[in-house]
């Protein structure tokens, strides 16, 4: 730059006085404040002989010092540090001028209305060419600050690795992006196979309803409350039906100045034994219920018979689709003649097969029903004890024949034969039908059957049906 520039007089420049590098200079400059002021951290820097050189817009949000104030001061004595301290912070600071590396330290520094605040500095050497020491650059925070941060590391951390739940991040592809330990083994597959497939290939059941709740949490934030979700995992062992309690929570960039989504957080814990513990509870008490009710009702029919079919109608709701009674031909037959297998039913009682109402009598005084040998409801009287069949998974049209082919209606799938026993003797068969959309008969379902078989056969018992 010309004298008469720097003098402040307005002589022209000439040709051989170029302009820019004087440009390049101010623009390097301008980049380097634009940068330092930009930084999260507050940032000094002083020069080798402990001046201070530069100091940032953060630094001066935490002390209230501006860069006019700092700038040329000789360390922190007498303005950011107290005197007793100095000494000490002054050979802290210029120590690591020597020392390889960062160094951290902890100091409490002034502020300009004259508080304190305990910060965190990390301090590393500044080498000039000839790879001597420069200088030093300070970068510190608030304590309280740094260790919110930390805490948000650990707890991080903590959640993918030792977390007693799944913890899952996934990203706004609803795909998962990172997974801990625990989720891995709940979704059967280990934590790097996971990453980055479609929830789909992870799950064979439960997907709609899950990614349902991920898209909505993308668009509208985190629900009130935890959802239960019902899935079925693929393992090598199979499909295994699971419940997780889910909450999720919405990510967004804290870097924006707008929220961006980058996904969500989705934390679930396993909670099928309780689930099925509830449902389990509460279908007993139903089926208690049932079974007061239809003893209640029954008590109050004249004919013996007709408390039979009672005991059918109740015990059908929420349990099976239709129900069929039948008795042993010419009366209650011993042990051993059942077991010899030459015993015949009679249908006697059913419910409609057609519209849903109440069963009915039928009739048929003594005519047997066309049951081929290897009959379920035969099997039962020879057992002396309850017998469940199944189509399994065959086509429609054979599921309907094998129905059929046991005088059963044509949309039956499932069915559970219970034996009637009354004095030591056994007078037929109860047998409760479900039809396609259900499940299979269980074992708890047996022993309601069997529950409700002994108040039949008591009913029939009284009512003659034997011949006595």
């Amino acid at each position: 730059m010309s004298a008469s520039r720097r003098s402040g007089t307005t002589d022209e420049l000439g040709p051989d006085e170029p302009e820019q590098p004087e440009r390049e200079a101010s623009d390097g400059s301008d980049l380097l404040a634009a940068l330092l002021d930009g930084m999260d951290a507050a940032l000094c820097a002083f020069d080798v002989d402990g001046v201070v050189t530069h100091w940032n817009r953060e630094a001066e949000r935490i002390l209230g010092w501006t860069a006019a104030e700092a700038v040329g001061r000789h360390g922190f004595a007498g303005w950011a540090v107290r005197n007793a301290d100095a000494e000490e912070v002054q050979g802290r600071l210029m120590g690591a001028m020597q020392a390889p590396g960062r160094q951290v330290h902890e100091f409490a520094l002034l502020t300009k209305d004259g508080g304190r605040v305990l910060v965190r500095t990390q301090s590393a050497a500044v080498r000039g060419p000839d790879g001597k020491p420069a200088g030093l650059y300070c970068a510190f925070s608030e304590v309280h600050a740094q260790i919110d941060l930390e805490r948000s590391i650990a707890l991080s951390e903590a959640l993918f690795e030792d977390a007693s739940w799944g913890v899952v991040l996934v990203d706004a592809d609803l795909r998962p992006a990172v997974v801990n330990a625990h989720a891995a083994r709940a979704l059967g597959s280990g934590r790097t196979a996971a990453l980055g497939r479609p929830l789909g290939e992870l799950l064979a059941q439960g997907v709609e309803e899950l990614e349902g709740a991920l898209t909505h949490v993308l668009a509208e934030g985190a629900p009130p409350a935890p959802a239960e979700i019902w899935v079925s995992v693929r393992t090598q062992e199979g499909e295994k039906r699971r419940c997780w309690r889910s909450g999720f929570l919405r990510l967004a960039s804290p870097l924006a100045e707008e929220p961006v989504p980058l996904g969500v957080g989705w934390l679930f814990q396993d909670v099928t034994e309780s689930k099925q513990g509830e449902q389990e509870a509460a279908l007993l008490r139903f089926r208690s219920n049932q079974l007061h009710r239809a003893a209640r009702a029954a008590a109050e029919c004249e004919d013996p018979a007709e408390a039979a079919t009672v005991h059918l109608d109740f015990a059908l709701a929420g349990f099976a689709d239709h129900g069929l009674i039948d008795r042993a031909a010419g009366g209650a037959v011993a042990d051993s003649e059942a077991a010899a297998g030459a015993v015949r039913l009679v249908r006697i009682a059913e419910t409609p097969s057609g519209a849903p109402g109440p069963s009915t009598l039928t009739g048929q005084a003594g005519l047997p029903a066309r049951y081929a040998q290897g009959h379920p409801a035969l099997q039962c009287v020879e057992r002396t004890g309850s017998v469940r069949a199944s189509v399994g998974s065959v086509p429609a049209e054979q599921a309907r024949e094998w129905a059929l082919a046991r005088q059963w209606p044509a949309d039956t799938v499932h069915a559970l034969c219970a034996v009637l026993r009354s004095r030591g003797r056994t007078l037929g068969v109860v047998t409760f039908l479900r039809a396609g959309g259900r499940s299979a008969f269980e074992r708890s379902d047996t022993a309601y059957a069997e529950d409700v078989a002994v108040r039949i056969a008591a009913a029939l018992d009284l009512a003659g049906q034997t011949g006595e």
